[in-house]
């Protein structure tokens, strides 16, 4: 299975690794992500020319979702989904039960701030009561 591992170059772009190992979709994403402050390497946001070396941590907010990765091969060029699996270590925490999500309120777009009311009725059904 390593034969199948690209040839590990000296240095990659943050923009191009977390584009090389799908997690996001482009690479003008990724580079869109970076400069929006979203794509974040051992805690500090990073530019989209920021140079990773192994074990680098990164945490990419993609579509709400906090995803945390840790370098484990560097990658300028897309590969496979199964080979780029092996080139991070996932510490994303779980996704939420869809039943307690289920249960949350949701408020329509644009309809402004909760109500006083609204919000201790939020703060009770998550269990956050004074």
């Amino acid at each position: 299975m390593t034969s199948a591992l690209p040839s590990e170059p000296a240095q990659a772009r943050v923009d191009s690794w977390v584009w090389a190992v799908r997690l996001f979709k482009t690479r003008s994403a990724a580079a869109t992500a970076c400069r929006a402050g979203h794509v974040r390497v051992n805690g500090v946001p990073v530019k989209a020319a920021h140079a990773l070396k192994h074990g680098d941590e990164i945490r990419v907010r993609v579509g709400g979702v906090e995803r945390i990765v840790i370098v484990e091969r560097l990658l300028t060029k897309r590969v496979g989904a199964a080979v780029a699996a092996l080139c991070l270590i996932d510490k994303s925490p779980p996704p939420p039960d869809p039943l307690v999500v289920a249960t949350l309120p949701q408020r329509d777009r644009g309809t402004g701030r909760p109500t006083k009311r609204e919000r201790r009725e939020t703060d009770r059904l998550l269990g956050r009561e004074p």
